[in-house]
């Protein structure tokens, strides 16, 4: 149950509400964090345009990105962004039952080689982002550009923000997600 009282696009000034419809028919159906954000209109004028910004680039494949939000979600146990984003990877072609075993269990052969070294990084990046090997960045060089490991690194970070924002403030997944 959210901790705080919900705003809706309505109740915000015509430039916010802007983003919130634009971001919900762009981005998908985050409306529960939306009415959490739209405390902060900073966040909304912010946050949520450079995510549809990243999106829109596409400059780093789907598959790997979703990979790493639902494994750092799933090391976070976040069910709202696990929610969210696990359908993304069935339709990447990941079984169900790889994603139900993730972060481990990155050995199935669904997963590639490019796979396994978004899941190890994932998970060294958001468990002890001080002492991530630098075998990890070589077996990343060899699928990514340095932009690309830039921002999903990015991605890795945003995401563990997302994870405690929406727990903390109890903020529960949408029907329609």
């Amino acid at each position: 149950m959210p901790r705080v009282q919900l705003l809706r696009s309505e109740d915000l000034a015509p430039e916010l509400s802007a983003i919130w419809d634009r971001y919900v028919t762009t981005y998908g159906p985050f409306e529960g964090q939306l009415e959490v954000f739209a405390h902060v209109p900073a966040a909304l004028r912010h946050l949520m345009p450079m995510l549809m910004e990243l999106r829109a680039a596409g400059s780093l494949p789907r598959r790997c990105l979703e990979l790493a939000i639902v494994v750092v979600s799933k090391l976070n146990a976040c069910d709202y962004c696990i929610g969210h984003h696990q359908p993304y990877l069935a339709v990447e072609g990941i079984p169900p039952e790889v994603v139900a075993g993730l972060p481990a269990g990155s050995d199935h052969p669904a997963l590639t080689e490019r796979d396994r070294a978004v899941i190890a990084f994932s998970v060294a990046a958001w468990e002890d982002s001080h002492r991530v090997p630098e075998r990890l960045f070589r077996a990343l060089r060899e699928h990514f550009t340095d932009a690309q490991i830039v921002e999903l690194t990015l991605r890795i970070t945003l995401t563990g923000f997302f994870n405690r924002f929406s727990s903390v403030l109890g903020i529960e997944k949408e029907e329609e997600a």
